[in-house]
């Protein structure tokens, strides 16, 4: 089986890098919104320590080194930022919306924006192998960022798409939603890992069920090629650019 094993470490260093930035950006802008607790916490800060999680990060690990039927594709997740919702401005359904929103939108626009560094770049970076590596590093972070983007608004706990339909579903239909939280890491585990390496043996891996990280690593691709101006296949290549075994 081919690993790309440059790619795989770009991945993991991008995530690292960007679950830092992501839950950050959660915290800051519980901060602005009137709740220190987050920043109390050390969560405003960039430090690794503060943000990762132990599942969230074996995640990104798997799916950095799987092959292509499921990625490699950097998604995991960071330690949920804890707020005092009635710290909030806005309410406490209203503040933890928007503190919940802004980390996928962060990381979409950390993602877009490196995308248009790649748009700038000089072609003459792209002419030799050594050169190329930079591009590469930059797509693999644009990559990186839109797909947590994307990954994040799955409504399973601990993503933020779990505190986003949460805070918009009526009070006795968020106490039952809230049930899901304990499942909510395994099911992202199955459906992100369990069941891709699974279709690697009963042929039903052109079922969107069991390609999931696939197609959310096609998604962000897609994204970065709109803004780039390139072609899909362009960005493809220049994201995996060379198989070592």
């Amino acid at each position: 089986m081919l690993i790309n094993v440059i790619l795989a470490f770009m991945i993991i260093g991008s995530f690292l890098v960007a679950i830092a930035l992501h839950e950050s950006g959660h915290a800051l802008m519980a901060s602005l919104l009137g709740d220190s607790t987050p920043r109390s916490e050390g969560r405003q800060s960039l430090s690794l320590r503060a943000h990762l999680d132990a599942l969230g990060t074996i995640l990104c690990l798997i799916l950095a080194f799987y092959p292509a039927l499921a990625g490699p594709v950097g998604l995991g997740w960071g330690k949920p930022v804890k707020t005092d919702p009635w710290k909030l401005r806005g309410g406490p359904n209203g503040g933890t919306l928007i503190v919940a929103l802004v980390g996928p939108l962060f990381s979409l626009s950390i993602g877009l924006l490196f995308a248009l560094l790649l748009r700038v770049m000089p072609l003459s970076l792209f002419t030799n192998d050594f050169a190329i590596r930079l591009p590469q590093l930059l797509t693999v972070f644009a990559s990186v960022n839109i797909s947590l983007a994307i990954f994040n608004l799955i409504p399973l706990y601990p993503l933020d798409g779990y505190q986003i339909v949460y805070t918009l579903l009526p009070t006795r239909q968020a106490v039952q939603f809230a049930k899901s939280v304990p499942y909510g890491p395994f099911i992202i585990l199955a459906l992100f890992f369990l069941l891709p390496f699974l279709a690697q043996f009963t042929g039903l891996g052109d079922l969107f069920i069991f390609r999931i990280p696939y197609y959310v690593l096609i998604g962000s691709l897609n994204l970065i090629a709109l803004v780039t101006g390139q072609p899909f296949d362009t960005v493809f290549t220049l994201y995996f650019y060379r198989l070592i075994l």
